[in-house]
Formats: structure tokens, C-alpha cells, sequence
């Protein structure tokens, strides 16, 4: 439990209420109760807040009065992150070396790392200060983790491969694996060797169940403090730049490049060797297909700009008022023929005219 004095200076905001009011925990603002805190970031959460339980709230710095002790900021969703890390369960962690880890010749240790129970190290790899390495955990030979990276459980790390610092590797992840290179040749596909490696930089966290290939030759990179969701795939050589987002069950195909700071909503494609420039979002299940200037806004299968994406599904949306517009239309049509030629029928002399 933290009084809403503590809470404030964690958050850096203005408390507007008691300093000495017990918080016991931290939830949605519709469920808050009496003895916990939420957060509200615009003028819809503010009036769900004014009417919920919560025993306080963090608001934006110019939100009204909303009958209830409030904590104002600049930016609620980053102040109340802040306020979730002192309500956050205690996690398991490793300690020491467990017994049943396997540490092949050459590895190298930093103080305070940890292995857990099952995982596998190869040869020559070195391990940084306080990495945490979970059970069931694969790691190849040559490979170079930074120090204070976290590697959850049935994380795979090929070999070759280099983990920067503070990288979150989540469970089931696979960084490393052969990229997909094939010759077809008389109707059978000859394998490629893969003999490139992969670089994650620092402060990067890789979705659970994602996967980074390596390159056929050279580097498949992921640029500082990028964010990958679960269900991510990004291919052979392809270089993602700095503090980009990939949103779960996105993919992109071999040596494209997103620039720094590309978004990429949930289900989205980039089509193999193109480049997405510095700054662009793609709106969920967008496709890619050629490429993009800096701080393009796009959507769609393909992707077009985003507002005539959004004029087009407008009109998709009319297709069934057309249809039937225009089978009025055939249909009075083939009536006025109809007249048209038992008029003639009638008389004959009218066609001289």
C-alpha cells in the first residue's frame, strides 16, 4: 500500500487531495474501488471516472474538478505505467545457476546473471551482467547477450546472434532461425544457406512466439527501443530502425527496411525489398506493396494513402444501392425499347423522319 503523497512524486504530478490517502492497489477506471487508483486520458474516461468508485484518479493537468482526489500530469497513461511497476506482482526470478543448466566450455558469465533449470548455453557465448535466463531457454554458440536483458522461458537464440542491453525476449520467441531461401530448379527448391547473423539493439522487446531470421549473408537488424507484439515474423535481411512498433500477426518479407519510429497495426504485410519511411503507420491488415515516403498515414489491401482508402470503402459500402439502382435502370430501359418498337410497328412512316 503507498499514500497518494508517494504516488504523486512517482507519477511527477500535482496531488489535489489528501497526501496521507492509503492506496491498496491500481485498476481500469469502471472497476476501481474506493481504495485504489486509475487513470482517465480524455473527456470520455473523465466522465466514466466522475461516475465510478475510484478513491483517485491521474488526469491530464487541465481536467475539471471530478468530485474525487486526482493527481494531475502531463501524460496519464505513462504516469499511471509508472504507478502500475510499485502495484506489480513480486515475479519469480532465477537465482544463481541451477543444477540442471548446461554451461558448455568458453561461456563467459556477467556477475549477477542467472540460468534457470533446463537451459542450454554453447560454446563461446557471452552472457552479461544480470541477464536473467529462464528455464527451457536455448542459446547457441558465439552469441553475445547485453547486460540486464531478460530471456523468458523456450526463448531459442541461434547461433552468432547479438542481444543488446535491457532487451525483453518474451516466451517462445526464436531470434535467429534460417531465413526462408530457396532456388527453384527443375521443380524442386534447393535450399540456400543462411550465413548471416542477427543484431537486436538495446532496449528492444520481442513479442511472444515472434521470430527474427537471420540474414542469408550479412545482418537482419532491429533498431534501439523498437516493440515487437506476440505472432510477429520479420524476414532475412530486412533492418528495422529505431523505436518502431509492430503490432501482433504482422509480417515483413525479406530486405525491406522500416525507417525509425514505423508503426505497423495488428495484421499488417510489408512486401519483401521495399523501404517505409521514418515516422509512417500502417492502419490494421494494410499491405504494403511498394514504397512509402517519410510520415505516410496508409491503409488498405493495398495500402493506398489513408483518406482515399477510406473514400473507396465509402463507396464499397454503396455497391448494393448501385446494384439495385442500375437494375431499375435496365429495367426501364427495356421497357422504353419496348414502346420504342411498337411505336415503329405502328408507324412504319415515322422512321423516314
Amino acid at each position: 500500500m503507498y499514500t497518494l503523497g508517494v504516488l504523486a512524486r512517482v507519477a511527477g504530478g500535482e496531488l489535489v487531495g489528501d497526501p496521507e490517502q492509503v492506496v491498496s492497489g491500481a485498476a481500469a477506471v469502471d472497476a476501481a474501488g474506493p481504495d485504489q487508483i486509475t487513470f482517465a486520458a480524455d473527456a470520455k474516461a473523465l466522465a466514466r471516472a466522475k461516475d465510478g468508485q475510484a478513491g483517485a484518479v491521474i488526469v491530464p493537468r487541465d481536467a475539471p474538478d471530478i468530485g474525487r482526489a486526482v493527481i494531475r500530469v502531463d501524460n496519464p497513461r505513462l504516469a499511471f505505467a509508472k504507478v502500475l511497476e510499485l502495484f506489480a506482482p513480486p515475479q519469480d526470478a532465477p537465482a544463481g545457476i541451477h543444477p540442471t543448466a548446461v554451461i558448455s566450455d568458453g561461456v563467459i558469465l556477467g556477475e549477477g546473471a542467472s540460468v534457470g533449470a533446463h537451459s542450454y548455453i554453447g560454446p563461446g557465448t557471452r552472457i552479461g551482467r544480470n541477464v536473467r535466463i529462464y528455464p527451457g531457454v536455448y542459446i547457441g554458440r558465439d552469441v553475445h547477450i547485453g547486460d540486464d536483458t531478460i530471456v523468458y522461458p523456450n526463448v531459442v537464440i541461434m547461433d552468432r546472434v547479438e542481444i543488446g542491453c535491457r532487451v525483453i525476449l518474451q516466451p517462445g520467441s526464436v531470434i535467429g532461425s534460417d531465413g526462408f531461401g530457396f532456388v527453384t530448379v527443375a521443380g524442386q527448391h534447393v535450399r540456400v544457406p543462411q550465413i548471416g547473423t542477427v543484431v537486436i539493439e538495446d532496449d528492444v522487446e520481442i513479442g511472444v512466439n515472434s521470430a527474427v531470421a537471420r540474414a542469408t549473408c550479412g545482418t537482419t537488424r532491429v533498431g534501439r527501443g523498437s516493440k515487437f507484439d506476440g505472432f510477429v515474423y520479420i524476414a532475412h535481411n530486412v533492418t528495422v530502425g529505431s523505436h518502431c512498433m509492430i503490432v501482433g500477426m504482422s509480417a515483413v518479407a525479406g530486405s525491406a527496411e522500416l525507417e525509425n519510429g514505423v508503426v505497423l497495426a495488428g495484421q499488417t504485410g510489408v512486401v519483401g525489398h521495399l523501404k517505409v519511411g521514418a515516422g509512417s503507420v500502417v492502419a490494421a491488415r494494410g499491405l504494403v506493396a511498394s514504397d512509402l515516403p517519410p510520415k505516410s498515414f496508409v491503409s488498405g489491401f493495398p495500402a493506398r494513402p489513408h483518406a482515399e482508402n477510406m473514400r473507396v470503402l465509402a463507396a464499397q459500402r454503396r455497391v448494393p444501392e448501385l446494384l439495385k439502382t442500375v437494375a431499375e435502370l435496365e429495367k426501364r430501359v427495356k421497357e422504353l425499347e419496348r414502346r420504342a418498337a411498337e411505336f415503329e410497328s405502328r408507324f412504319p412512316e415515322a422512321q423516314a423522319l
